[in-house]
Formats: C-alpha cells, sequence, structure tokens
C-alpha cells in the first residue's frame, strides 16, 4: 500500500478506537487533527522529532524509561526501576532499601549498579531494504544468519560514532526494520530514593492493584567527561547537560484531561495466533507462575529477613514476584474471557478474507497452516527449555557458561562473533561479571539449582540433554541426597565467586579453560558442543519462522486496514508513544474506581507492618492536613496516584506522563490487575495505566525528605 495511504488508514483507525495503540513517533504527524482534538497543545511534528522537546528528554535505562528534569542531567524513574542500583549500594548497616537515600551535593551522589545506563534516542531509520537484500531465497539458518549479519554490519557502520550504542529492531515479525541510534551515558549515579516505606508502600499486596498509595519514583544523575562526550565514571566528570529537560508540574491534572507517556514499552503479543494464545494462557503462563513463586520460596527459606544474602536478592524477589502476581492476573482473566475464541473467529475471517482473492490466496494461502507448523515443532521441548531457562537464573552455571564461550568466540574476527561477544559488548559483559558480588549468596544459589535440577532430572529421558545428564550424574531415577552432595562439592571447589577471578576468566584461552579443575568451568567445558548443537537448531526454527511471521502480518495488516482496524507494531522495547486521559473504571459489576487516591488513604492503610509502614512523619503530616503547595480542591486532599486509559505495558515503568504542554505530571509505573491481559488484547473498558502523581512526588520531597536541593534544581511550574 502507498505510504500516503497507510498514513491515511493509521489516522482513521486512530481516531475511531479509543486510546489503543503504541506509536512509533514518525507515525504522529498523520493524527495531528485527531491529537489535537483530544488536548495536545503543542505541535504533532514536535513528538515525532527525536532530536527536539520533548522527546529528547525522554531516555531509556535499558528495560525501565525515565526522563530528563533538569539542566545538569537529573533523571526522574520508578523506585523499582532504580531498585537494582539501591540494592547494590545497601548493606544490613546502612540500607537504603529501607530507610532512602538523599545526595545533598553532587559529591554525594553514588554509582549506579555496574552496567547502568543512560541512552538517549537520536535517529530511527528504516532499513528493511538493507536488512533483507539478497536473502530472498535464503532459508533456516542461512536466513538467520543472513539477516543477523546485515545487522550486524549495520550496527558497526552506525558505532563509528563514539559515545554511541545502536541496535536493530524487528517490526511486525520481521516485515521491517528500523536502525536506533542513541547516545550512552555510562557514568550514572544514585541521587535520591525515599524510603522503602513510601517507594515500595503496599509491597507486593498492592502491586497491580487500584486504590494505590505508592510513592514509585527514585532520581538518577547522568555524567560525561569534561568534554561532554560519554565515559566510564570517574571523579572528573560532570553532570551531562541535555539539550531539553521537562518542566514538572505542581498543578498536575484534573479527571478527563489529556495525557500522553512517551517510553519504552518492552513486549506485547497482539497478533499472535490462537495456537500461540493457547498454549501460552494454559501452560506456560501457569507453569512459569509455579516456578517463579517457588524461586521465591527458596530465597526467603535460605537466606533470612534482613541479612546481607537477603539483601543480595530482593531486587530478584521483587521482580519474580511482579510476574508471578502477573501470570495469575493473565490466567485468571483468560478463563474468564473469550481470548481464545475471539483469535480463532479472527482466523477463520481473515482466511474467507483472503480466499476472497485469487491474489491474496496465491500470497498469503499456505501462510497460517506454515506458521502454526513451526510453532508446534519450536513447542516440543517446552518444558525441558522451561527449566533451563530457570537453571539460566541462577548465578555460577552461566557465568560458567558464558564465559568458556567468550573464549571460544574471541578466536574469530570480530564481526563474525555471536552478538553479546563482539568487542563492542564487553563493557556489559565485564559490568555484569562485577554485578554478581551484590547479587549472589552461594547458599541461595545451591538450593534454587538443586530444586531446578530435580525438576529436570523428572523429565523423560527422550527430553533430557545427555552431557548434562552426564555432568550431575542424573540417571532415570531422581537421586536428590546425590545431587545435593555434588552441588555441595561445586560450589565448595569453585572459586568463581571471586569477582578478581571472574574478571580474569575473561581473558583465558579455550585450552585453559579445558585444564581448568573448578567445577563450573569443567560443566561449561563438557556442555559447549550440546550448547553449540541445540543453539543451531534454535536458529534453523527461528529461520523458518522469520520468513513466515512476516507474510502472516502482511494479511494482518491489509486486512485490519481494509476493517478499519487500528494498525501499530507490537511492543518491541523501541520509543513508542501513547495518549488517553485521566479516568477512572468499573473493575466489577457494582464498584466504580475513581481516578485519583489521596494521602489520607495512606493513613486508612498503614498498619505499622511492612509493606504498610509509613514514616510516622509522614503519618503526622497527613493527620496536621500539611498540603502545602499541593492541594487539589476536587479532592480536598494531595492526590497520590492516578488512573489514566494510556495503552502501556512493562518497559513503560518510568515514563514520564506528560500534559498537553508536555510538562511531567506524573510517572508511569503500573497497570490495573484487570488489564494485565492487555499485552494481548487491548479493552478499552477497563485497560488503566497507574501513575504517581507529580504532586505526590512534590510534597515527599519537600515536607518529607527535604529534597530542597533537587527542587531548587527542577524547574517547577504551576
Amino acid at each position: 500500500m502507498k505510504k500516503w495511504l497507510l498514513s491515511v488508514a493509521v489516522a482513521a483507525s486512530f481516531a475511531s478506537h479509543a486510546d489503543e495503540g503504541m506509536w512509533q513517533p514518525h507515525q504522529l504527524p498523520a493524527m495531528a487533527d485527531v491529537l489535537k482534538a483530544k488536548g495536545l497543545e503543542i505541535d504533532a511534528k514536535s513528538i515525532s522529532k527525536l532530536t527536539e522537546f520533548p522527546m529528547n528528554a525522554v531516555i531509556s535505562l535499558g528495560g525501565c524509561t525515565a526522563s530528563f528534569v533538569s539542566p545538569k542531567g537529573l533523571v526522574v524513574t520508578n523506585h523499582h526501576c532504580a531498585y537494582g542500583s539501591i540494592q547494590y549500594n545497601s548493606t544490613p548497616e546502612k540500607n537504603l532499601l529501607q530507610d532512602g537515600f538523599l545526595a545533598k551535593t553532587f559529591a554525594d551522589e553514588l554509582p549506579a549498579a555496574p552496567g547502568s545506563r543512560v541512552y538517549v534516542t537520536e535517529d530511527v531509520t528504516n532499513v528493511t531494504e538493507r536488512v533483507k537484500a539478497g536473502l530472498e531465497n535464503k532459508t533456516g539458518r542461512e536466513f538467520y544468519q543472513g539477516i543477523e549479519n546485515q545487522e550486524k554490519a549495520l550496527v558497526a557502520e552506525c558505532e563509528k560514532d563514539e559515545g554511541y550504542r545502536c541496535q536493530v529492531y524487528s517490526f511486525h515479525g520481521g516485515l521491517e526494520y528500523y536502525l536506533v541510534k542513541q547516545l550512552e551515558i555510562r557514568d550514572v549515579r544514585l541521587v535520591y530514593n525515599p524510603a522503602g516505606s513510601v517507594g515500595k508502600y503496599g509491597g507486593d499486596i498492592d502491586n497491580w492493584m487500584w486504590p494505590r498509595h505508592t510513592g514509585d519514583y527514585s532520581f538518577y544523575r547522568a555524567y560525561v567527561s569534561k568534554n561532554g562526550k560519554p565515559a566510564e565514571f570517574s571523579a572528573d566528570n560532570v553532570p551531562y547537560e541535555p539539550k531539553s529537560f521537562l518542566k514538572v508540574s505542581a498543578k498536575g491534572v484534573s479527571e478527563g484531561d489529556f495525557v500522553m507517556v512517551a517510553g519504552y514499552p518492552g513486549r506485547t503479543n497482539r497478533y499472535r495466533t490462537a495456537t500461540e494464545v493457547q498454549n501460552e494462557f494454559e501452560w506456560a503462563y501457569p507453569e512459569g507462575k509455579m516456578l517463579r513463586e517457588r524461586f521465591i520460596e527458596i530465597i526467603k527459606e535460605t537466606a533470612t529477613e534482613g541479612s546481607d544474602e537477603r539483601i543480595k536478592y530482593e531486587s530478584q524477589i521483587a521482580g519474580l514476584a511482579n510476574y508471578a502476581k502477573n501470570f495469575t492476573s493473565m490466567i485468571e482473566f483468560y478463563g474468564k474471557s473469550t481470548m481464545l475464541a475471539d483469535r480463532k473467529a479472527l482466523e477463520a475471517k481473515l482466511a474467507e478474507w483472503i480466499a476472497k482473492d485469487s491474489s491474496r490466496e496465491a500470497k498469503y494461502g499456505k501462510t497460517l497452516a506454515e506458521l502454526d507448523a513451526l510453532i508446534a515443532k519450536s513447542k516440543a521441548h517446552q518444558e525441558r527449555d522451561m527449566i533451563l531457562s530457570y537453571i539460566s537464573s541462577t548465578t555460577m552455571l552461566p557465568t560458567a557458561t558464558n564465559l568458556y564461550r567468550l573464549a571460544h568466540e574471541k578466536q574469530l574476527p570480530d564481526m563474525q562473533r555471536e552478538p553479546g561477544f563482539q568487542d563492542r559488548d564487553m563493557t556489559r559483559f565485564k559490568a555484569s561479571m562485577e554485578r554478581i558480588d551484590r547479587r549472589y549468596a552461594a547458599s541461595v544459589d545451591k538450593a534454587v539449582l538443586l530444586d531446578m535440577l530435580k525438576r529436570y532430572a523428572a523429565l523423560p529421558e527422550a527430553q533430557r540433554l545427555p552431557a548434562m545428564d552426564k555432568a550431575f550424574g542424573i540417571d532415570n531415577k531422581v537421586n536428590e541426597a546425590k545431587l545435593a552432595k555434588t552441588l555441595d562439592k561445586m560450589y565448595a571447589k569453585t572459586e568463581l565467586g571471586n569477582k578478581d577471578v571472574r574478571l580474569a576468566w575473561m581473558e583465558k584461552s579455550v585450552d585453559d579453560f579445558k585444564a581448568s579443575k573448578d567445577p563450573f568451568i569443567q560443566f561449561a567445558v563438557a556442555m559447549y558442543d550440546t550448547n553449540m548443537s541445540e543453539e543451531k537448531k534454535e536458529k534453523e526454527l527461528d529461520g523458518e519462522l522469520m520468513k513466515v511471521r512476516p507474510q502472516y502480518m502482511d494479511a494482518i495488516i491489509a486486512y485490519n486496514l481494509e476493517q478499519g482496524k487500528p494498525v501499530y507494531a507490537d511492543a518491541n522495547s523501541s520509543l513508542r508513544v501513547t495518549v488517553g486521559h485521566v479516568k477512572g473504571y468499573s473493575p466489577k459489576d457494582g464498584l466504580v474506581a475513581v481516578p485519583f487516591t489521596r494521602l489520607e488513604g495512606i493513613v486508612q492503610k498503614d498498619t505499622g507492618i511492612d509493606p504498610f509502614d509509613a514514616p510516622k512523619q509522614q503519618l503526622e503530616l497527613i493527620k496536621q492536613k500539611q498540603y502545602g503547595d499541593f492541594y487539589m480542591k476536587s479532592i480536598d486532599s494531595v492526590p497520590v496516584n492516578f488512573l489514566s486509559t494510556l495503552d502501556t505495558t512493562g518497559g513503560n515503568s518510568g515514563s514520564p506522563t506528560l500534559n498537553g504542554r508536555a510538562e511531567l505530571v506524573g510517572l508511569l509505573f503500573d497497570g490495573v490487575y484487570e488489564s494485565i491481559i492487555g499485552g494481548w488484547a487491548f479493552d478499552n473498558e477497563i485497560n488503566r495505566s497507574i501513575h504517581v502523581d507529580s504532586r505526590y512526588m512534590l510534597w515527599v520531597m519537600k515536607y518529607l525528605d527535604g529534597a530542597d536541593n533537587l527542587l531548587a534544581e527542577m524547574e517547577i511550574v504551576n
């Protein structure tokens, strides 16, 4: 379809489908009239220009979103997005997770966790033709490798500019490819986080729930060298001066107001087939929920609360609990929904539409059947694959495996290496080795690995890997005592728990690894050929899927456009914009959720016991009705959190919530329980995002934490 026709169709579908859609910035000018009608006051074209305000103030942390809020590189994001760095700097004697932290001067700011980054997107280029050039007749692993080689070449060319990180993103299942160029700021420091009893108020109990009263915000600062270039941490570095930053609103928003979010949503699956939907909700989510909950249980059973071992795992516990609850909601609402029937009906209508036109039949006639066959093939060993993925979430096994893989990859020219093991990846690789010091305890790692290996050993022999069975002495009868004894010896003898040892192994040869007596290194050597064989099979299958999936998406897009349905790509961690309004919802019959919560709700929930243990000073301020400049007349208090109709998902955490003038009125940090399934299907009646209100952030900073230095640094507007 001609580009201008596609733009018209996109705009028309955008207007007719409420607030659904995670839009690429370049799509927005075609929607200018609709955006203006919704409440956007700035020029829609400015949102499509990544080097202009406000988009150049929106940044990625590589998993979360954030934004600049001062001319001196001050960055605001969610408390849970900074959690790893807060945890990294915490000890039992100085527990920043519990007590909070505020740097009153630049010199007081703390280095963030190793590998922490601030990414400023500067350019997005459509490179579809270059990625696919010459690969029309390739299939399977040859096609996969061809795509990978083209992507690596584009990235290498892009990264000739010093200080940049580039990546090629696939859209619509491989129908389109875009090269994203980001300034990579490598010196990131922790500036301020409220106490856990504010930043994580309500904990896992309130997670995904409404009403919420969580102060989910924290501050970093980006630093660069004296010449303004990205550099590693140095006392000589200076705060980064962004081209623009967001003003922070002390007025905030009211019910019905326009809001938008720019951010980096992780993954959605709104175009997956009925086969994929059924497998995910009826097997993968229940199994994943069980394993995550067991993972948490083991950590808590092994590491006592408040101990250094427990502090090391607090960030992982939070992540595991978040998704365990996410999966619970997915399963619950899938059981009540017509999602599977709807997908099957859509596929039937799509097939009927294809069959009505001979050219469509020739192009798409076999596509769905071929896709389903490949999907079924990919699930042949899914139980084993899931257990192995959780084993890879431990520390010692994947550390040894990655180090040995690095030794092999370094024998190759850089451009022939596997992504993740190229020269451009070594800073990240080293940081991953350094982070282990504050995220690993042998007792916990061993206990988790034992549990997962027992599950692996219980699989039918045909599902297991002979090399892994041999490495752990596994046969057709699960012998827990034998496994435990094997692991006891491995953890007692390994030296990989020592950071200097790990870093030294980054420079060792393949022969050095083969000669090693370290039991985890020996495991990595024993598994290498099997791992490479399995990876080869996986790439062959992925290559086939990469040929068929775009055909399916091409058919879906053409069909949706003809039906007047919205056309936007699934989230893939690239920059997107979503728009909506401040609005409550009715989660069930007889209940209406209003869009704002108040300070008084904190007092109502408070029990004095974690996670409802607000600071005593905060409770006293609320009882005294110390609202200050942040009072909202319509609710007769200071707003804490609010709801919107914005279409968001994981990765959007920390995204700046903006009003029509692109002023920061809050931070997105969650969605309601009923809309977790929104990653698979958007429902305008129940899809709601949860934001921490800018007025609550400012109130805590001024009256509770005394962050006057940061308030003075930001530009606060009414």
